[in-house]
């Protein structure tokens, strides 16, 4: 049997991170988040902001990346002449960041955040698959007061990011990221405060035996 793990999808803004912390400090689990960037920039050889800027979202990767991928990854880089360079580059960082997924999975107890983890694992048992939402004027505020947004281009980020991690996944798993079939648990932060939905998730793993 897999070792349990727990993947958390969040609308932006709508607190999916601080939920995901709740939820790995309840359960003495690990998570990945920021991290994970991380992980995947030592893969590719490229600094942290750079994978940043470009993991969650379609295609619009420089073409520079292509000698970088090949030279850090070469196993991982797509050199195929009919697909596009800018788009083989876009290809590898999906292929590497879904090695990163894959190994976290493995070690188990892990809750990871984003970066199409309810797509790749969708098929994986022992996984428990969440969907954070909540109002859009409730995740405007929300991205001003805790991520410093600003006021004035608030719901144009808000809208931009949402939109970036949608397509992301999409373009690569065909799914639609907010179909609520896809996760085992959908939770209203707005409504259930993020302690009340971190605590929904914790029990619903302890139920499952993963305590």
């Amino acid at each position: 049997m897999a070792p349990p793990v727990i993947t958390i999808t969040r609308q932006y803004a709508s607190g999916g991170s601080d939920i995901a912390r709740l939820v790995a400090v309840g359960l003495d689990w690990t998570v990945i988040d920021n991290e994970f960037v991380d992980q995947v920039a030592q893969r590719a050889g490229l600094s942290a902001a750079e994978v940043a800027q470009r993991e969650e979202r379609a295609p619009g990767l420089l073409e520079r990346l292509a000698r970088t991928l090949a030279v850090a990854s070469p196993e991982m880089f797509i050199s195929s002449a009919a697909v596009p360079r800018v788009e083989q580059d876009e290809v590898a960082i999906v292929q590497l960041t879904e090695r990163v997924i894959a190994e976290a999975a493995a070690h188990g107890r892990i809750v990871l955040v984003g970066r199409g983890a309810q797509a790749v694992l969708a098929q994986r048992p022992d996984a428990l698959h969440v969907y954070v939402v909540a109002s859009k004027p409730w995740r405007m505020k929300h991205a001003v007061e805790r991520l410093g947004v600003d006021l004035a281009s608030v719901e144009k980020v808000v809208d931009d990011i949402d939109r970036q991690r949608d397509q992301y996944v999409r373009t690569y798993y065909g799914r639609h990221r907010d179909d609520a079939v896809n996760y085992d648990l959908v939770v209203n932060a707005e409504r259930l405060g993020l302690d009340g939905a971190a605590a929904l998730i914790v029990a619903e793993a302890t139920r499952r035996g993963w305590s």
